[in-house]
């Protein structure tokens, strides 16, 4: 639980070797350092450094996104059909081949760092000139981006043979959010039966073949009824803290021991069925950076993250909020949502409408709202003219807003909307499967509000 000498060193080759021949360890986990100790395992086995638990080909395979995907063909596992380019002509090629919106990235990343979705040529020539900056030595990934998929992961422990699954955690934004960014659910409110069965089949297959010794995560997509693999990361993701919590199971300290070689059987690990829901929710820094839009994206921006803990996923989303900036319960909801998602956003203005919240909506959410009967009130965009959404977020007339990016299909920027909310800490959203959630906790607090349970008690519960 703690360490017994901290080293304030780099994680460089250099500085990991030094330590290591002056304490002469059995071995180095490199399972709990995030991406950077994974990158410099290779080097570290050559400088004769006794890596513990999974194996440097092992790591790599996973890690090199060609070998991995050569693996999930020879099992027959779904991957998002992709390529690598090395060059501006190649990243052209595969892109007409494979067709847009595509997401891109290179090889070997951290955090999702140079990762965007593309929506066209113009984009990815923009996208391949930038991307030598990035790691000019490894090439960009181009891979099919898909459209509404909904992101699942899982963690697992492993002794190289048999594999223990804890728990599938169910994403609340759609794939396309850095996995760090996103809000999650253990367990998963809304995949059939059948897709965690097959998400849990796949990860024990690909734990199996990696051999893996340790701890694992596993990261899915569910598109139009598959299971699509989008990576593995044979390492302790940040999702770690949250299962172990969650679920009552100290997943580091099994991990550590299975590193040491004790075995799935010898840790006497049984799934428990868990009757309460955690919500996994990300802080940002966005309040330090007025000008930076606040949009989540591929690439990570979060600097933290909480969780809420309690007996329905409603109640568990509005404790999680709570501790970053808690929703309203009622007053006024401003909604404005891109052409795309006028079908979408009718269920949730009417989950608001049915709370007793006042909605505002901009014009084209307006009449899509009025089509359906749902009752709204029309609000300027600011090159409308004034009183504008801008002065209504500032005289504190709104309490929520609800914004999903128009992008490239609209003539104005509306990143305005989203800067004003946080400027003025008016709690805002930029996804509607996020909204749909926050009705839901809204809706779950004003029932009964939540107490205090420690978790001891929680865990106490798990069967």
């Amino acid at each position: 639980d703690t360490s017994d000498k901290l080293y304030f060193e780099p994680l460089t080759v250099e500085d990991v070797v030094s330590v290591y021949q002056k304490e002469k360890p059995i071995g180095v986990i490199v399972q709990f350092g995030g991406q950077t100790p994974l990158n410099i395992a290779a080097e570290l086995e050559k400088a004769g450094v006794n890596i513990l638990g999974t194996s440097v080909n092992s790591i790599d395979i996973a890690s090199d996104r060609g070998r991995f995907r050569q693996m999930m063909k020879k099992y027959g596992i779904p991957m998002p059909e992709s390529d690598i380019a090395r060059s501006l002509d190649e990243a052209l090629v595969v892109a007409k081949r494979i067709g847009y919106p595509l997401i891109v990235r290179p090889s070997y990343v951290l955090g999702g760092r140079g990762m965007e979705i593309i929506h066209d040529e113009e984009e990815l020539r923009l996208y391949v000139s930038a991307a030598i900056v990035v790691t000019p030595d490894r090439p960009i990934l181009i891979e099919r981006y898909l459209e509404n998929a909904i992101e699942t992961e899982a963690d697992a422990l492993a002794d190289g043979e048999e594999v223990f699954i804890p728990a599938v955690m169910e994403h609340i934004e759609y794939a396309g959010v850095h996995s760090g960014d996103a809000a999650c659910v253990i367990p998963p409110v809304s995949i059939p039966q059948k897709h965690i069965d097959t998400i849990e089949q796949y990860t024990r297959r690909i734990a199996s073949e990696l051999n893996v010794v340790g701890v694992m995560n596993v990261q899915y997509a569910i598109c139009k009824d598959v299971v699509y693999v989008l990576e593995a990361n044979p390492r302790a993701s940040r999702t770690v803290p949250l299962v172990s919590k969650v679920c009552g199971i100290p997943m580091a300290r099994l991990a550590t021991q299975l590193m040491m070689g004790k075995t799935i059987k010898d840790l006497n690990l049984k799934r428990q069925r868990i009757p309460h829901f955690g919500v996994k929710e990300s802080v940002f820094p966005f309040n330090m950076f007025p000008e930076v839009d606040p949009l989540l994206r591929p690439e990570m921006q979060s600097t933290g993250e909480v969780l809420g803990i309690a007996d329905s996923f409603g109640l568990a989303f509005w404790k999680a909020q709570e501790a970053i900036a808690p929703l309203p319960t009622k007053g006024t909801v401003l909604i404005t949502v891109s052409e795309q998602d006028h079908q979408s956003v009718v269920g949730v203005a009417r989950q608001f409408a049915d709370l007793g919240f006042k909605i505002r909506a901009t014009a084209g959410t307006h009449a899509c709202l009025t089509s359906q009967s749902i009752p709204s009130e029309p609000i300027l965009k600011e090159h409308e003219g004034r009183p504008n959404i801008t002065d209504a977020i500032k005289n504190k007339e709104i309490q929520l807003v609800v914004n999903t990016p128009a992008g490239k299909l609209s003539k104005y920027d509306d990143s305005y909307i989203r800067k004003a909310a946080v400027k003025y800490k008016v709690p805002y959203i930029t996804t509607l499967a996020a909204a749909m959630a926050a009705a839901k906790g809204i809706a779950a607090y004003r029932e009964g509000q939540p107490g205090v349970k420690s978790l001891q008690r929680y865990h106490a519960d798990i069967e």
